[in-house]
């Protein structure tokens, strides 16, 4: 008991300043601490459009769709994906305007960062697809998981993402993230964060759950 408790323990934070400069030795170079100042729309994204004192053209909530493009009344489809929400609220306001909208005054909001998706698998305790806000890092997403099974090997974290290339592959040490000797990296839309597995700590977990029919038998041998 004594050495499962210490193997569980999470290591001494370093005080002083975390490291925030991504390993190019583990496939870190395109990794960053650095959060996003601005945030542009993008597909899936779900918006409020308020039209002040004009309801008919107000809109709850619409998702903005895969070609980038939301549905606004009067003024059919229109882009919306790779402008912020003052950059679209200017916008829409030309549009109703030159539609024959007197001084239009429209304020649009972001409902949902439904584009914004993290999946995580492997060695922990609930693997899943989460939603996350922008600026998010792989220590969100680990405790969006509900943390670390006892058989995770903190060591083998990979993250894997989209780039123009392909699909790159980068690897944390999570003991050295949480001391703050590795960089926490913020997350990216599309990621896939895989939690590696001891495989002898698997083994030890299978023969502890087995351990009470093997006490059985020995019991009844003894007698």
């Amino acid at each position: 008991m004594i050495m499962l408790s210490a193997c569980s323990s999470s290591p001494e934070p370093v005080a002083g300043a975390s490291v925030i400069q991504p390993r190019a030795d583990l496939g870190q170079a395109d990794f960053s601490y650095q959060r996003p100042t601005t945030y542009m729309l993008r597909p899936a994204d779900k918006i409020s459009i308020s039209v002040f004192r004009e309801p008919e053209f107000s809109i709850a909530s619409i998702q903005i769709g895969v070609e980038g493009n939301v549905s606004v009344p009067m003024l059919g489809s229109i882009p919306a994906a790779g402008m912020t929400t003052k950059q679209f609220e200017q916008d829409v306001t030309r549009r109703l305007a030159a539609a024959g909208l007197k001084t239009p005054l429209v304020t649009v909001n972001i409902a949902e960062y439904a584009s914004h998706q993290v999946t995580v698998e492997g060695a922990v305790e609930e693997p899943g697809v989460f939603t996350f806000q922008p600026g998010a890092r792989l220590s969100s997403a680990m405790a969006m998981a509900q943390g670390f099974k006892r058989t995770a090997k903190l060591d083998q974290v990979a993250v894997f993402r989209e780039s123009p290339e392909g699909i790159m592959i980068a690897k944390f040490d999570y003991a050295q993230v949480r001391q703050g000797t590795m960089l926490d990296p913020v997350l990216q839309p599309g990621d896939r964060v895989v939690v590696g597995t001891d495989g002898l700590s698997v083994f030890w977990e299978d023969l502890l759950k087995a351990l009470p029919v093997f006490g059985v038998f020995a019991v009844a041998g003894l007698r």
